[in-house]
Order: C-alpha cells, then structure tokens, then sequence
C-alpha cells in the first residue's frame, strides 16, 4: 500500500477572483517515488476527468480527494478540504460620537478570516475601535486568507474641549471635528457666553472662530455652543479658551 499522508491541510480559494487557484498533491512521504504510482483525483466523491498527476490544481471549492495507486493495485486515499474565502463586503459602520469616548463598529459579510484597521498599519481581530480620536479616517478590513483589503473612508465627530488662540498657527481656531466629510455639508454652530449672550456664528465648514468678539480678543474662560445636527439632534456643551 503507498505510504501517504492521508489527510492534507485545508486550503483556501478566493472566491471573488476568477484566477486564484490552489495547487493540491498526493502526499507521498517519499516524493522520490512519484514515478512509481498512479494517481486520481476526486471532487466531492466523483471523478475529475483527466486528472491523473501527482499535483493538482484545484479552481474550485469543495472536498477532494486522490487515490494513488502502486503497480500491484493497492492504494491508498488522501483528502483535503479546499475553502471559500473573499474579500469582506463592508455592510455597515455604526459610529457613535460626540461622546467622551467615540466607538466605531465594523460590520462586515464573506467567507474569509478578518483584522481590522483605522490607520492601515495596527490590525486587531475584534471589530469594535475605542477612544477613536475624531477627524476622518479609513477603515480597513483584511482577509487573513490573502483574499485583499476592504476599505471605506468615515469621520468621526469631535468637540474640541479648548483651543489656544494665541497666534501660532497651532489650535488657532475653534470648530468640530469631522463634520464636513461626514455629512458633506454644512451646519451653523452657535457660541455664547456664560451668560447667554451670542458671540459668534460660524459654519462647520469654516476655519472655525478665533476668540474675538468684534475683533477684540475675549477672556479665558469658558463658552457654550449649541449645533443643530443636519439629523436631528441638537448639540449643546461647552469648551474653553486658555491663552
């Protein structure tokens, strides 16, 4: 009887690329006597026709199976299971924000073994993201099975708790984040102080403001917003301005 590793790993194919093939062989322990055998091929218990080599190459999934046979009519059986796999269909991706702790959830459909990402590089297994700093980003999904990467841009929206309007170009200006790619457009956000009086009104998509109240610089101290959210909610807190 030809001595065999009789069961062989499990392959996978990608389902979503007419090209991807797997290469499938009898398992001999001693390849040396390739020569010596028969060989045939099975998918799913029936015949493959013409399949009568030491290698195959499989193009679809399924539960194959080669019988090889020594020059006395004794054979032996190996099985290897071939798998789908394919790149992830991003169904969803529920965000919930202007939170003190922004989540993000993925929600994917395939047959494939997936990371996530939100910065292309550091993948986890789990599809939930916390303490996700607002702004726009990417979501990235990739198949562990080398089937590709899925990829949808989202924004996550943010109120910055102070700014520092001191004139060096770094946190200069006051505005939420994230706003304008998320709901492609704009909205007005109305600012006051603590005593209810408007200071300003600025458009989402705007530098944002800049601590003035005709043109001269206010108190560091706090102010209180309130955004009327294109769906819906109304948005209200509060921020500072420390110089």
């Amino acid at each position: 009887r030809p001595i065999i590793n009789t069961q062989g790993m499990d392959e996978v194919i990608c389902t979503d690329d007419l090209n991807s093939a797997v290469v499938l062989n009898a398992g001999l322990v001693d390849e040396n006597t390739i020569n010596d055998f028969t060989y045939q091929w099975y998918l799913d218990n029936q015949a493959i026709t013409n399949a009568n080599q030491y290698n195959f190459q499989a193009t679809t999934i399924g539960d194959y199976s080669v019988e090889v046979t020594n020059n006395v009519g004794c054979s032996s059986t190996r099985t290897i299971q071939v798998n789908p796999s394919n790149i992830a269909t991003i169904e969803d991706i529920a965000i919930v924000d202007l939170e003190e702790n922004n989540t993000v959830t993925v929600i994917v459909t395939g047959d494939g073994n997936y990371q996530y990402s939100i910065d292309g590089e550091n993948y986890q297994d789990s599809p939930i993201f916390y303490d996700v700093l607002p702004g726009s980003l990417i979501v990235y999904v990739y198949d562990l099975n080398g089937c590709g990467i899925s990829n949808e841009s989202i924004s996550v929206l943010g109120i910055p708790k102070f700014f520092t309007p001191n004139g060096d170009g770094i946190n200069d200006f006051w505005n939420v984040k994230g706003f304008e790619s998320r709901f492609g457009s704009q909205t007005t956000i109305s600012i006051f102080d603590r005593y209810g009086k408007l200071i300003k009104q600025i458009s989402s998509s705007s530098q944002g403001w800049d601590g003035t109240f005709n043109n001269v610089d206010l108190p560091a101290t706090d102010y209180w917003y309130t955004i009327d959210m294109l769906d819906g909610r109304v948005q209200k807190g509060h921020f500072s301005i420390k110089r």
